[in-house]
């Protein structure tokens, strides 16, 4: 099996979930088509990674599993701060309000027909607690939120105190809903068997 990210995250998620894995980034253009949503985006990005891993690095036969996580607020996609006050202004934007985190996931089988891969997106609705500028520029200070999109990480020290509520799965906002893709893979391995 081949996860095509080097997050660290879904790295652990895998492990944890007793995944035997080699790790092989994708090296793909991800900037968005015009007219693109969040949604059509994401899921957009993690077909085109697991293909792309699946036709220059895998196996025949081989099990490649992609993602990709955008953080969105009114239809906007806020991706990793450029800088310390870019993720400012994103939590300033993102205080006492609700905004959406999508993880696309595509699975499929090297050196087998790209239209059997299996894809899903999955949406969790976050709310943030209302944010005083002292509480944002603390948490930015701690360098925490400057390699994240939506310049935080749920599952980091100051990032899980910004968050009120969600509605959805957790490890949706981590950056891979591991059950969603347990069950996916097990899908893809009995229509494996089945041909």
């Amino acid at each position: 099996m081949i996860l095509a990210s080097q997050s660290p995250r879904r790295i652990e998620l895998m492990r944890e979930a007793g995944y035997d894995f080699r790790v092989i980034p994708a090296d793909i253009d991800e900037t968005p088509r015009d007219g693109e949503g969040p949604i059509e985006l994401v899921g957009r990005l993690a077909r085109a990674k697991a293909l792309a891993v699946a036709n220059q690095h895998g196996e025949a036969g081989e099990l490649v599993v992609a993602a990709d996580t955008i953080v969105a607020h009114d239809d906007e996609v806020l991706g990793k701060p450029r800088d310390a006050a870019d993720a400012r202004r994103m939590l300033r934007e993102l205080s006492g309000r609700t905004h959406q985190v999508a993880t696309g996931v595509c699975l499929t089988i090297a050196g087998e027909d790209a239209t059997r891969a299996v894809s899903f997106v999955d949406v969790t609705d976050v709310t943030f607690y209302p944010l005083a500028d002292a509480k944002i520029d603390a948490y930015v200070a701690s360098g925490e939120p400057l390699d994240k999109a939506g310049a935080y990480g749920i599952q980091g020290v100051g990032g899980r105190m910004l968050v009120k509520k969600i509605d959805g799965d957790f490890y949706t906002v981590v950056g891979l809903p591991i059950a969603r893709v347990a069950r996916a893979i097990e899908e893809l391995e009995r229509t494996r068997t089945a041909h």
